[in-house]
């Protein structure tokens, strides 16, 4: 899937697709934007995963993976996931990384990806595409804002015991 930049792209627009099966560059292009956007080398380029990793996940139909593409450079990205619900028969999309290179910033790049992202969720039967964002990163708040609906909730990361 490609789309052609979204009428909220100011220049320099970008052309967003869905990583596919084999797509090993892109998804390695797409850790690489996300360890430089988060500066956190040590989740996103310390310990990469080998292609067969990459290869199943980007195989799995529950893993969305979107680039935005400017001149054959990945600019922006957003990692998904669908959600099997189980109270109803629907599913949930959650972003779990979203970001977009500094040079890119505010010209409607994080917009375009999450406009890319509707048909997808339609096509899965979600219902809603959810989001967290940092209280202090007030561009993804004023982002989220403008795209739904807030909820205040707390974030609790419970550890594997015996986990490495």
């Amino acid at each position: 899937m490609t789309t052609a930049p979204g009428a909220n792209c100011r220049p320099p627009c970008v052309a967003v697709r869905r990583l596919g099966s084999g797509d090993i560059a892109g998804m390695r292009a797409l850790n690489a934007l996300y360890s430089e956007a988060f500066g956190e080398p040590e989740h996103y380029a310390d310990l990469l995963p080998s292609d067969d990793w990459l290869l199943a996940r980007l195989a799995d139909p529950a893993v969305i993976a979107l680039v935005a593409d400017d001149g054959g450079k990945v600019v922006g990205a957003l990692t998904g996931y669908v959600l099997a619900k189980l109270e109803q028969a629907r599913s949930e999309i959650y972003i779990y990384d979203l970001a977009v290179s500094e040079t890119h910033r505010r010209q409607g790049v994080a917009t375009a990806l999450i406009d890319a992202l509707q048909p997808i969720a339609r096509e899965v039967g979600a219902w809603v595409i959810y989001v967290q964002a940092a209280h202090d990163d007030e561009p993804a708040v004023a982002l989220y804002t403008k795209l739904g609906e807030r909820e205040d909730v707390r974030h609790f990361d419970i550890k594997v015991k015996g986990a490495a």
